[in-house]
């Protein structure tokens, strides 16, 4: 759920736009997250510096970059830690898989290496700004409006 809460508070931020702070009750109560909860995302967030934050009068948090530039990679790692589908594929934590003799010629190890490294590519190319444009795509739709480009 960490993820689910924090991609929703990243786009409630997103739609205030650059420069306004908003109080963490507020996103909570917009997006039903539990607000201690939601403390602990956004500090989270804070901490690997994807938002910035302002006490007092006019405080709260904000994005520290334009959705255009925030990678849902770098979101989910964030709140996630390594991207690895199983421990032993992201080496550089030292796991060492307890199910095989040598990780170098493991099935499991090479097929789920291949799939993190998709996985990861396609977080990489997907932004908080597609999120949002996707989200106004399907109101859209769902209202029955057609959207025409030529």
């Amino acid at each position: 759920m960490k993820t689910v809460y924090g991609l929703k508070a990243l786009q409630f931020l997103a739609s205030k736009g650059a420069g306004e702070h908003v109080l963490i009750s507020e996103i909570a109560e917009h997006e039903k997250i539990p607000k201690k909860f939601l403390e602990t995302i956004l500090l989270t967030l804070k901490n690997e510096g994807l938002l910035t934050s302002k006490i007092g009068k006019g405080g709260g948090y904000q994005l520290a970059f334009p959705p255009s530039s925030v990678t849902m990679e770098r979101i989910v790692s964030a709140l996630e830690g390594p991207l690895a589908l199983v421990p032993c594929v992201y080496e550089e934590t030292g796991s060492k898989c307890e199910y095989c003799d040598d990780s170098s010629i493991c099935g499991v190890r090479l097929v789920m290496s291949e799939l993190t490294d998709e996985f990861i590519a396609s977080l990489r190319g997907k932004t908080l700004q597609d999120m949002q444009t996707m989200t106004d795509e399907a109101i859209q739709n769902s209202n029955g409006l057609i959207n025409y480009t030529i």
